[in-house]
């Protein structure tokens, strides 16, 4: 059984060089780019990968079946520059591929926010699904929040991703703003309206959810921070939709 591994770029020096290295046991290393101006090519490059470029981003989902379409061998692992995987998950991948269940497998995710690792506020065990056989499996076209779509069954893997999301609150808050804008559009393409008091209910659900029904406050001072940018997050999706269907 082989192994290409896909990851899609730009500006991620900062992990790029750590996220190939934790998955050297695999046949192909495929890193597609979007206009990066750091040395994430270059690195990328030394590590072994094989690289590629656009000169568009059409949003994550239809970069990542851009990705897939690179891909050559018979099982295909999507990854994210900030995630690493562990000795654990690779041999979990490697025993998969060698004695399938499914064509297609989820794993867990542990992220780290500025030093912690989070169990709560709804980010434990946030399984995502990653490794499929060729040719069974594609990405959503969303613009963000993109996922696999697999044809069959899904199964489980006992192991999982570790993910590096923010190095720090200028990291946070330059993706929330980011994100916001990609989802009003989103949203506002499938003829959904917002309201001012509609943004700041939503806003007052999201920290609801995170901070006392997914118990974000055992995750310390990092969870009620967490709960507070992800209420913003919410409050930012809805009032820029809000001033999209003014403009209308």
């Amino acid at each position: 059984m082989t192994l290409s591994v896909i990851i899609i770029t730009k500006n991620e020096e900062a992990h790029i060089g750590a996220c190939i290295d934790s998955v050297a046991f695999a046949d192909e290393i495929i890193v597609l780019d979007s206009g990066s101006s750091d040395r994430t090519c270059e690195i990328a490059r030394e590590k072994g990968a094989r690289v590629a470029q656009t000169a568009d981003w059409p949003g994550f989902g239809p970069q990542k079946n851009r990705a897939l379409d690179l891909a050559t061998q018979e099982w295909v692992l999507s990854v994210d520059a900030d995630e690493r995987v562990t000795p654990e998950l690779a041999q979990a991948i490697a025993q998969a591929m060698a004695q399938p269940a499914a064509q297609a497998y989820q794993m867990a995710r542990l992220s780290n926010f500025c030093g912690r690792w989070i169990r709560h506020s709804g980010w434990w065990p946030d399984h995502v699904l990653r490794l499929f056989k060729r040719g069974t499996a594609r990405f959503t076209d969303a613009a963000v929040h993109e996922r696999v779509q697999a044809q069959g069954p899904v199964a489980t893997l006992d192991a999982h991703f570790l993910h590096y999301p923010y190095a720090d609150m200028d990291a946070l808050v330059a993706k929330i703003n980011r994100y916001s804008s990609d989802a009003a559009r989103m949203m506002h393409a499938k003829g959904r309206r917002s309201s001012v008091p509609g943004a700041v209910g939503h806003a007052m659900w999201t920290f609801i959810r995170i901070y006392l029904i997914r118990k974000g406050f055992l995750d310390g001072r990092e969870g009620f921070i967490l709960a507070v940018t992800a209420s913003a997050g919410s409050f930012f999706r809805y009032a820029k939709l809000y001033f999209l269907g003014r403009e209308k």
